[in-house]
């Protein structure tokens, strides 16, 4: 009975120690195989321990990109700290208390009326003479890799987010747009002025927000401002105006382009007078040039000379002309 007991106490053990090396086995398999982590050629990754980012030296204020972007208050709203970032690659490992992000870093397109909470088909914006505007278009941006810190965990809702800071300074560019005032137009902002304008509004937009990469992780790579239309009866309005306008600028340029070929004409005829009053000009002028050059020469005697010499074909022709009478 002592030996049975004694074997069984064995046994057990074993069986114990069996299973610790099985679940410790298990277990590191486990973990190796969840460990176990690559990145892709467009995407990069981030680590958390205990919930806690991989930093490394530095801040966003110190930047020497980021921090020209800010103004010296918002430096202290934004002042994020630069995080370890993996490149693409592989394989990596991380620890089962580690936590993998992983960021698309490719360029992405944004409809302006996107909302996580509403549904809307345009954007609203009021212009400077309180005409209000429905707006449609995009922006591109993609993750900024300088600014990840802000981008994963500065905003709840980093699109949305962005979205939301461009659709204002759109608004306050649409509110403040003085489009140029021409000769008999009355002041304030016409709708054609910003439809004419789009690419600058698209430009200014680009070059205003781009601080969303420090303040919020992310790069604007383009505005894409397609449309912005009135409402339904100012647009027949307008309209109505645009063809007039259109007939009135025609008939301006017809007429001053009649205008402009009978100037031509009478330039042309007044040249044509110069040209025939030169060619007769020229001959007298010539013959009082031969007649001062043997004056000066011969002095009056040749000068008689010359002239009885030069009557003598019409005094030929007169006599031939009483003849023939």
């Amino acid at each position: 009975m002592a030996a049975d007991g004694r074997f069984g106490y064995i046994d057990a053990a074993m069986t114990l120690f069996l299973g610790l090396i099985f679940g410790v086995g298990l277990a590191a398999l486990l973990t190796l195989l969840c460990g176990v982590f690559t990145i892709g050629p467009t995407e990069r990754g981030v680590l958390t321990s205990f919930g806690r980012v991989q930093r490394i030296n530095g801040c966003t204020a110190d930047d020497p990109v980021l921090g020209d972007l800010l103004t010296e208050e918002e430096k202290g709203r934004y002042n994020y700290p630069n995080i370890r970032v993996i490149p693409p690659g592989g394989p990596f490992f991380k620890w089962p208390w580690q936590k993998l992000y992983k960021i698309d870093m490719t360029i992405q397109t944004t409809d302006l009326t996107w909302d996580p909470e509403i549904t809307q088909n345009t954007i609203e914006a009021v212009t400077k003479d309180n005409l209000t505007v429905a707006i449609m278009g995009q922006i591109r941006w993609r993750p900024c890799e300088r600014n990840l810190y802000a981008y994963l965990f500065g905003i709840a809702h980093p699109t949305a987010h962005v979205v939301g800071y461009f659709i204002s300074v759109l608004r306050d560019r649409i509110a403040t747009f003085q489009g140029e005032l021409h000769e008999g137009a009355a002041e304030g902002v016409s709708i054609n002025d910003l439809r004419k304008n789009l690419s600058s509004i698209n430009r200014y937009m680009e070059e205003t927000c781009r601080k969303t990469t420090a303040r919020y992780g992310i790069e604007l790579d383009a505005a894409l401002i397609t449309t912005i239309d009135p409402p339904t009866d100012v647009d027949e309005a307008l309209a109505s105006i645009n063809t007039t306008q259109n007939q009135v600028a025609a008939a301006i340029s017809q007429s001053k382009a009649d205008a402009d070929q009978k100037l031509k004409m009478a330039e042309q005829a007044v040249q044509i007078a110069e040209n025939r009053a030169e060619a007769e000009a020229a001959p007298l002028l010539e013959l009082g040039k031969t007649l001062a050059e043997i004056h000066a020469v011969g002095g009056k005697t040749a000068l008689d000379a010359y002239l009885r010499n030069a009557s003598l074909p019409l005094r030929e022709k007169a006599a031939q002309t009483v003849i023939n009478l």
